[in-house]
């Protein structure tokens, strides 16, 4: 199981990647935010050898403008992953399935180069969800021991706690697994 980390504007740009191999940082949300942090914060995870990806916090309509969005402001390099953080918004809504399956389909249009992956809690796998699909992989936010997320699916990266960052693992059998599979999109 391999180690990793995300994170945002909320997180410092030279946050710790002793232990680490694999960094997800925020980068946009709808179509207006940009991460101010997301240059710095990327020169870091780049500078300490991990496997990098980018997340889009996905809002309700105009999707494909989302997406557009995400791919403009997100470096683009082979190797990297994206992924689509579908959860509840600030203001009590989210995205449907399809608008969620939408995204994931534009982006591997738009970076056909790059692995992308659906984010989500498990209460949204579990009882939002309804197509299953989550693109190259699923990254499941469950609060519990590491790598035993309460779900049946086959899953990709587990969050397992927030405290006192998120923390995630990753079911690889190394980093050179990690980073083979990250190039094969």
């Amino acid at each position: 199981m391999l180690h990793g980390i995300d994170v945002s504007a909320f997180q410092s740009a030279s946050y710790d990647t002793d232990g680490s191999s694999f960094v997800f940082i925020k980068a946009t949300e709808g179509r207006s935010y940009v991460n101010p942090r997301l240059a710095a914060q990327t020169k870091r995870g780049r500078d300490a050898g991990l496997v990098v990806g980018f997340y889009h916090f996905l809002w309700p309509g105009h999707i494909e403008a989302q997406a557009e969005y995400f791919v403009q402001h997100a470096p683009e390099k082979a190797g990297d992953l994206l992924a689509v953080d579908w959860e509840t918004t600030s203001s009590g809504t989210h995205a449907s399935n399809a608008e969620k399956d939408l995204f994931i389909r534009t982006l591997k249009k738009l970076r056909p180069n790059n692995r992308v992956v659906l984010y989500c809690n498990r209460d949204f796998w579990l009882n939002i969800d309804r197509t299953s699909y989550a693109g190259d992989g699923l990254w499941i936010a469950d609060y519990v021991t590491a790598g035993k997320p309460r779900i049946m699916a086959e899953w990709r990266f587990h969050q397992y706690t927030s405290d006192p960052h998120d923390k995630d693992v990753a079911d690889f059998a190394g980093t050179a697994a990690l980073k083979e599979w990250a190039k094969e999109a």
